[in-house]
């Protein structure tokens, strides 16, 4: 059925205006970033089978690349831009809402529950350190590095340069693995064991590296590498 045949108060655009965005089904939010259709098809009917390919899933939507997009019949530049912006808010939304500063690191699950709203769907690697303080409170948290499929860079120096500027006392080195393991490599085994050293050289603490991935966590201070 066209846009043009609905009812006025069920088209998606007039449904959020009178009902609110609660009210709207996912592929109805989709319809309205996408904003129109093809000559064959509807907009609502483009918004359900780019979620069909997604397996009905928004987060396997959200790890889509463009190009992915722009693959599928009817989504082009435009449209594919929209749903990676829509998403990326969204993240960053999760992000801010998670913002661990003047919050105490608990556990390593704590800091996986902080931080996974950061890199939850995420296609590369990322490195993160939270800075704390001597009563253990974090006090920031930055991106250190951003890497390929399977392997980000970490330099310990930025690292370092970084928590003397905040006054940190200790670290924690957070990174995620985009596949569903986040047992370390030995590259991350090999970091964790680089910065605990230099760090220490300051008379700063790294206190754990915890390995992240969409539904699971990996803990060093855990599993008792390098951490007794």
């Amino acid at each position: 059925m066209k846009m043009r045949e609905l009812p006025g108060g069920e088209r998606p655009r007039e449904k959020l205006w009178e009902r609110g965005a609660p009210a709207l089904s996912n592929g109805e939010l989709l319809a309205i970033l996408l904003r129109s259709g093809t000559r064959s098809e509807s907009v609502l009917d483009l918004a359900q089978r780019l979620l069909s390919a997604a397996g009905g899933s928004l987060t396997r939507l959200s790890t889509l690349s463009a190009e992915a997009l722009c693959r599928l019949p009817g989504i082009k530049k435009d449209k594919s831009a929209s749903v990676r912006a829509a998403f990326e808010l969204g993240r960053r939304l999760m992000a801010e809402a998670s913002a661990p500063a003047g919050q105490p690191v608990l556990s390593a699950r704590s800091v996986y529950e902080q931080m996974l709203p950061v890199l939850k769907g995420r296609q590369c690697e990322e490195c993160w350190v939270l800075f704390l303080n001597h009563a253990r409170l974090v006090t920031g948290r930055e991106r250190i590095s951003e890497g390929g499929l399977t392997a980000t860079t970490v330099d310990c120096r930025p690292i370092l340069r970084r928590a003397l500027e905040q006054g940190a006392t200790a670290l924690i080195l957070v990174h995620n693995h985009p596949a569903s393991n986040p047992e370390p490599s030995k590259e991350d085994v090999a970091v964790t064991q680089a910065l605990r050293k230099a760090a220490s050289a300051f008379d700063i603490v790294l206190l754990d590296h915890v390995v992240v991935s969409d539904d699971s966590f990996y803990s060093f201070r855990d599993e008792r590498v390098f951490f007794r």
